[in-house]
């Protein structure tokens, strides 16, 4: 692949690569999570649910995933403005209510563009970020 043309999507083999990626931090800190991956229009590429992690964490890491793709920017970033009195109050309850509003998921950029989305629930919120952000670190390594 030229490296100098922009990818218009995340692909399969690079999800893959920053889902290891997450699995290898998540074990270093000892916290099971569940690892999302969706491509440009967020579409679901992967989801890896790793030994007694959450059930309930499917559901949860795809939406961050989904919410960060579909909002262009990370779900801790949505927060402050859907409080009560602020501008996008209720956004969370919009969408078949899939919009997550803390953090755990973030987009993929690649030149100004989102290209996809990584979502990762099972810790706390801090845990949960860490661990995407090092899937978020083996796409910006290649």
């Amino acid at each position: 692949m030229n490296k100098s043309l922009p990818r218009a999507s995340i692909s399969l083999a690079m999800a893959k690569k920053m889902a290891q990626a997450a699995e290898d931090k998540a074990i270093k800190i000892n916290v099971p999570v569940v690892i999302s991956v969706v491509d440009c229009g967020a579409n679901t590429l992967l989801i890896q649910r790793m030994d007694n992690a959450f059930v309930t964490s499917v559901d949860i890491s795809l939406n961050k995933a989904w919410s960060a793709c579909c909002l262009k920017q990370p779900t801790h970033e949505i927060t402050d403005v859907v409080q009560p009195g602020q501008s996008l109050y209720g956004l969370q309850l919009t969408n078949q209510q899939r919009i997550v509003i803390f953090g755990g998921g973030f987009p993929i950029i690649e030149n100004g563009q989102v290209i996809g989305a990584v979502g990762v629930s099972g810790g706390t919120v801090e845990q949960d970020m860490e661990i995407a952000r090092s899937a978020l670190d083996c796409f910006n390594a290649e």
